[in-house]
């Protein structure tokens, strides 16, 4: 164990198949990122009717009712995040099989950067949770989570699982393999 005096990141044993492992997680991740974003997120039932809403449209719910500063945290954490997620992973994944000339230094930063931000990813579906538990008011009120938070529960979960499936030591491999080329 120790540090990596390249990248400063922990040293640990290889992962085998890891682009291969995180590409196909990757890809399902893709896929369920847009029934996340297309189906309904919550539902709220109050005396004055039933809303359902997307990410989106609760976005744009948020923002026409004097909550700008939790429409952007809401659109920043829920929809640009996930598709960042997925967007650097595969570039890191294109990177390494294709043996890109971008600096391994700052493609360790953004492996990192990507394993940081996985952490808070889940923060939209406590949100949801706990306005679920906390407006239960019988027949007069509640708030239900809708199935895509079940789609973007996995869209999380895979993005995490790809990102501490890749092995960032093939960022530096593809490197020396391109000066051997």
């Amino acid at each position: 164990a120790g540090l990596c005096p390249r990248c400063g990141g922990w040293i640990h044993e290889r992962r085998s198949a890891s682009a291969s492992r995180c590409l196909a997680l990757l890809l399902a991740a893709l896929v369920l990122y847009l029934p996340a974003n297309l189906l309904t997120m919550m539902e709220s039932v109050s005396p004055f009717g039933v809303q359902q809403d997307t990410i989106l449209s609760g976005v744009v719910y948020l923002w026409d009712n004097d909550s700008p500063d939790l429409a952007v945290i809401v659109f920043v954490a829920s929809i640009v995040v996930p598709i960042a997620k997925i967007m650097a992973l595969g570039l890191l994944l294109a990177c390494v099989r294709w043996r890109w000339a971008l600096p391994p230094r700052q493609l360790a930063r953004l492996f990192r950067l990507i394993e940081l931000v996985g952490k808070w990813s889940m923060l939209d579906l406590f949100v949801i949770g706990l306005l679920a538990a906390l407006v239960d008011f019988g027949a007069k009120a509640s708030v239900q989570a809708g199935p895509a938070s079940l789609a973007f529960g996995a869209v999380v979960v895979l993005t995490m699982l790809a990102a501490s499936s890749f092995d960032p030591r093939l960022i530096w491999d593809a490197q020396e393999n391109r000066k051997n080329d």
